[in-house]
């Protein structure tokens, strides 16, 4: 029971390592082994179903239980104001290839061969993408792992970069707090999400964990997202890995605009999915409990035509100068 509804080792992921396949030329993300005890780690969802035959959140290993942890709600009331916050540079993006995908026990990734390159948006380098997964519920308000204001969305679409030797700007400790970069993109139930359909398609064909295809219609990254001047609004903080070992070196970017797709093509991920090789566990519910924020700040980008709020006195001042204005003329 163990073997089939928890983790298979280096095959874990979730904003989470990255397993490397021999034919395909991605760098591994350096991230040490999971010890023994993290090889059999699982979602609160599994931890029940095998009557706690294997560690749910609670009872994660490593890194996880330290003060720097991933995910976050974001209050966006709260959130600073930082305009080094500009708009990201997307390369590779618009490049349409059909992907592998694979079931690898705990999300679907999609392998992105580091390909696709980003920099700008405040960060130090450039970043490869190296894959994409999702986090879901088959309730539309519980699939996402970070929360706006308390309030989840359907999913949550996570885009992992590495960053690029020898272009980072400024010189970083052994401990690399950003050397992963990752895009996080709300999901919420709209209208049919067409971009989305060629995942959706495939995800019949492998609904055990270690099954892997590729798509059968060649797709961007774009043709997933929203449109590129509606990404100029997001919250930045720096958080860790969502799985085992939870490494404390991600530079987070959470997008406020969420991507839309039909209820019945986010529904497709729990109802072709499986957590197990008997396919008796439906994948669902693949989500860490929020982890506390403590001292760290939260920031916000400034969006375009989004004016800077000014200090009570301030406006107070410039109110009293229109006023004497007035009465002096």
């Amino acid at each position: 029971m163990q073997s089939c509804l928890c983790a298979r080792g280096s095959h874990a992921l979730g904003v989470a390592g990255v397993h490397r396949y021999p034919d395909t030329h991605m760098h591994k993300l350096h991230i040490p082994p999971l010890s023994a005890p993290e090889s059999h780690w699982c979602y609160e969802i599994q931890a029940e179903a095998s009557n706690h035959t294997c560690q749910g959140p609670s009872l994660w290993g490593d890194d996880c239980q330290k003060d720097r942890q991933s995910p976050i709600n974001i209050d966006t009331t709260k959130a600073e104001v930082n305009l080094d916050l500009g708009p990201f540079s997307f390369s590779g993006y618009d490049q349409k290839q059909q992907w592998d995908v694979e079931n690898n026990g705990h999300s679907v990734v999609v392998w992105l061969e580091d390909k696709p390159i980003i920099s700008g948006g405040g960060l130090n380098a450039q970043y490869r993408a190296q894959q994409l997964h999702l986090h879901w519920s088959n309730k539309m308000d519980r699939g996402s792992e970070h929360t706006f204001d308390r309030h989840r969305f359907a999913m949550e679409m996570h885009v992992v970069h590495q960053k690029q030797n020898g272009t980072s700007r400024i010189k970083t400790k052994a401990e690399d707090p950003d050397e992963i970069a990752v895009l996080a993109f709300m999901v919420q139930a709209g209208s049919k999400n067409d971009g989305f359909q060629p995942l959706v398609e495939v995800l019949s064909e492998i609904p055990k964990p270690e099954m892997r295809t590729t798509m059968k219609e060649s797709i961007s990254l774009w043709d997933l997202l929203p449109q590129e001047e509606k990404l100029r609004h997001y919250f930045r903080y720096l958080g860790s890995l969502t799985t085992p070992g939870c490494q404390e070196k991600v530079v987070w970017t959470v997008f406020k605009e969420p991507i839309q797709l039909h209820e019945d093509q986010i529904l497709a991920f729990s109802q072709k999915l499986y957590y197990d090789n008997e396919q008796k566990l439906s994948m669902t519910e693949n989500v860490r409990p929020l982890q506390d924020l403590g001292q760290r700040p939260v920031f916000k980008s400034q969006a375009p035509g989004q004016l800077l709020p000014l200090p009570l006195t301030t406006l107070l001042a410039l109110t009293l100068t229109c006023l004497m204005a007035g009465f002096l003329q």
